[in-house]
């Protein structure tokens, strides 16, 4: 049987979609754009949200409105993809690794240990779909102490006055945490509408604007945020199609990170079902697993409801108990001879070239490492039946005992 890790969701509805936008005539930036952030916003109960082509781009965008340049550090977990810190990169900041919790999620008291004067935001990451502890980490950047620390270079940061709490929730829509959304804690939340993602079109990401309203205008923040995924420019292709004047200027020195009609047809009619169909399957499909594998005492389940957490089911991140690393490739390697597609999330950041380098060092993150080196990825979408989910898991087990039984 082939099964594959991660295929997107395709039905009627969606093809539907996407030729309407087509024989609409209009595929790049417009009115289904903006249909897909206000169904967002809807879902995560924010007032703003604005769509770009990626969550790398939203984090980049997000964190060079709040003035994040050279000298800036910016906190970003060990475990994660490498984009969290690539964006910090990008605009010449350092990102300052911390080490993971046994959830996967960064851990909080390491994280005030990190934040220094050149600390100017936090990036927590939703691993898997399973919230960060966001209620700590405000409570963290609002310590006076460490407010009193902060230096602020502009006036968006004077504004705030504190470190930003920029999440990277590219896992975890239709996630919640104390019985909010993701997307509804942090100053920013960006999610990911990427191919393999819980909603996808094709490429893409969203921006939730959270800012305290006492102090931001939110329409204002997203009217910014759009005006600079478009190259700055004053006027879109619509607007411009539209009687609006052919004539536009160029106001700030932006990015082209803008998201087309094309794609967010594809993603619009995904949300439209998600809370009612795709969301409960991708549940279903966890039960299944956690029921079929528990009764193993090598199995390490991941978190998935709490009395405060509630996991969007991204990927079913299994740890297996008392292995290494070569082992669990062993294992990755006979699961493979199935057609049981598996995967890995995430290699730590400092095992990956460009981070080692730049002298990060893996041993300085023993729970991240120790984390990454006996998980294997599950895969989790609608389209498994129990028939697929039992044949996964029996090609686990299969691959646990044949490796352990040849040492």
């Amino acid at each position: 049987m082939i099964i594959s890790f991660s295929p997107p969701f395709i039905d009627d509805d969606i093809r539907k979609e996407v030729m309407d936008a087509l024989d609409s005539g209009w595929i790049t930036s417009g009115p289904r754009v903006k249909a897909l952030e206000q169904l967002v916003a809807e879902q995560t109960g924010v007032s703003s949200v604005a769509c770009c082509n990626s969550a790398t781009s939203g984090l980049l965008l997000l964190l060079h409105w709040y003035g994040v340049t050279r000298g800036d550090e910016v906190i970003v977990p060990a475990y994660t993809y490498a984009a969290t810190a690539l964006a910090v990169m990008h605009l010449g900041a350092t990102p300052v690794m911390v080490d993971c919790g046994t959830d996967f999620n960064m851990d909080t008291a390491a994280v005030r240990k990190a934040i220094t004067a050149r600390t100017k935001a936090i990036i927590p990451v939703d691993i898997a779909g399973w919230p960060c502890d966001y209620t700590t980490i405000l409570e963290i950047v609002n310590e006076p102490a460490i407010r009193k620390q902060f230096a602020p270079a502009t006036e968006t940061q004077r504004k705030l006055g504190r470190v930003m709490i920029l999440s990277d929730a590219a896992h975890s829509i239709g996630a919640s945490y104390h019985g909010k959304p993701t997307g509804n804690w942090a100053d920013f939340t960006v999610f990911s509408f990427h191919a393999v993602k819980n909603v996808t079109t094709a490429e893409g990401g969203a921006m939730c604007i959270n800012l305290p309203a006492a102090d931001f205008d939110h329409e204002e923040v997203y009217r910014t945020l759009k005006l600079w995924s478009l190259n700055g420019q004053t006027k879109d292709a619509l607007a411009k199609s539209q009687g609006a004047g052919w004539k536009y200027d160029i106001v700030y020195p932006g990015f082209k990170m803008n998201m087309p009609d094309i794609c967010a047809a594809i993603g619009l009619a995904q949300l439209r079902k998600y809370q009612s169909l795709i969301l409960p399957e991708r549940e279903r499909v966890f039960k299944t697993y956690n029921a079929l594998l528990s009764p193993h005492p090598w199995s390490e389940l991941p978190p998935f409801q709490s009395e405060v957490k509630s996991s969007s089911c991204h990927v079913y991140a299994l740890r297996i108990k008392g292995i290494t690393e070569s082992q669990r490739d062993a294992m990755i390697d006979r699961i493979s001879t199935t057609g049981a597609s598996v995967n890995v999330h995430f290699q730590p950041l400092p095992l990956l070239t460009v981070f080692r380098e730049r002298g990060y060092a893996i041993h300085e993150y023993p729970v991240a490492y120790d984390s990454y080196s006996r998980e294997i990825s599950l895969p989790v979408y609608p389209e498994l039946d129990q028939k697929k989910i039992e044949y996964i898991v029996n090609a686990v087990v299969d691959a646990y005992n044949g490796v352990m039984r040849n040492g």
